[in-house]
């Protein structure tokens, strides 16, 4: 198994709900005016990181959410919330 094969793997499929975070979070600090690195030594990780977050290839903990909203200085909301406006499949009815 070459070594690209090997990162793949460990890749989570996140879908539309990691890409719908990925763009609100480069949304969001692209607003405040701070690059990746700058946000990445403000929660304690790397760009690489935040890049990855962004292009919704990683999966972002509670924590990890909470430390990106005191780092852009905003309501972990404002960042979680585009996953609301979502379009819902269809519900069973009960």
């Amino acid at each position: 198994m070459s070594r690209s094969t090997k990162r793949q793997a460990k890749v989570p499929q996140l879908g539309d709900e990691g890409e719908l975070f990925g763009a609100r979070l480069r949304e969001v600090r692209i607003e405040r005016g701070l690059t990746q690195p700058e946000v990445a030594n403000r929660v304690g990780t790397s760009a690489s990181n935040i890049s990855d977050l962004e292009r919704g290839i990683k999966v972002p903990t509670l924590t990890t959410v909470a430390r990106l909203a005191a780092a852009l200085e905003c309501n972990v909301s404002e960042l979680i919330e585009v996953l609301d406006r979502r379009p819902r499949g269809p519900t069973k009815a009960t």
